[in-house]
């Protein structure tokens, strides 16, 4: 098997089904499984994809356990030489899989590689290609600093705004919408953190892939739709919760060491400052 695809889905029956048609309507040379994981869904998402594909190899979780955990579940299950983490609300081009597979054969030192991934507007999703959020790049992120210099590396080492997004180039970190990684890099780095429980959990995957000796790499030669967030409704409050406590996580795990108690105590600092601030503003008003 070359490529195992792993899709986690939670009551987002739609969107996967979507999400499947694509992946199975792909052009590739390459054998592939689709592997998907069912966080306890109250909507018909398992019915419809057992009756629609039947071929998917399909995991049903009695509670929602997260998205790293579900992942996990994935790939110890798989058997691709490569492992390709895909969001339910993503579609795919017939080409991606092709593309991307090709690219990994020709760079064996490379552990992990994403394409562009686009939102439905044509925009790009910034998150696909980012820097590490090290406490400078998280502060001129943070306070809007990288939008007033967008050309500035200085200034922009988290979203990587002055970099061409149609170049190839080795990266920090991609995104969990769209990552595959080689078995190689998976065995030697640890498969996911489930500590992080549906935020943070890729950079931190990238960095100790990167820690481990391999390239992490944007290869915008293919890319895919990613249906995320487009709604300004109100989020719930464990969703606004777990995207800051993942901050947390991930500083704390890796540059608490490296940062002295002053420095370390602005970063907690700022970030229980923003999660009071989001959840002001999700009660009252409209986040995007």
């Amino acid at each position: 098997m070359d490529l195992s695809i792993i899709i986690v889905n939670y009551n987002t029956c739609e969107l996967t089904l979507n999400c499947l048609k694509s992946v199975y309507e792909s052009q590739t040379s390459y054998r592939f499984e689709v592997l998907l994981i069912d966080n306890h869904s109250q909507d018909a998402s398992v019915s419809e994809i057992r009756k629609h594909y039947p071929e998917v190899r399909l995991f049903c979780n009695h509670d929602n356990v997260g998205f790293s955990k579900a992942n996990n579940q994935g790939i110890r299950a798989a058997k691709g030489t490569y492992v390709l983490l895909l969001n339910s609300d993503t579609v795919v081009q017939e080409d991606t899989f092709q593309t991307m597979i090709d690219f990994m054969i020709q760079n064996a030192h490379v552990g992990a590689a994403g394409c562009k991934v686009v939102l439905p507007d044509g925009t790009l999703d910034k998150a696909c290609r980012r820097g590490f959020p090290t406490p400078s790049a998280s502060f001129y992120y943070a306070f809007g600093i990288s939008k007033w210099f967008p050309d500035n590396p200085k200034f922009n080492q988290y979203q990587l705004s002055h970099l061409d997004p149609d170049k190839d180039y080795p990266v920090d970190c991609l995104v969990g919408a769209f990552m595959m990684v080689r078995r190689e890099a998976i065995d030697q780095a640890g498969m996911l953190d489930e500590d992080f429980f549906m935020y943070g959990e890729d950079i931190d995957w990238c960095y100790r892939i990167k820690e481990a000796g391999w390239e992490i790499y944007y290869y915008p030669y293919t890319q895919i739709v990613h249906y995320k967030g487009a709604s300004s409704r109100r989020k719930p409050f464990k969703i606004i919760y777990e995207f800051h406590r993942a901050m947390y996580l991930f500083h704390k795990k890796h540059y608490r060491r490296k940062y002295s108690v002053f420095v370390n105590s602005m970063v907690y600092a700022g970030i229980g400052l923003k999660l009071l601030i989001s959840i002001v503003l999700n009660r009252f008003g409209s986040v995007r």
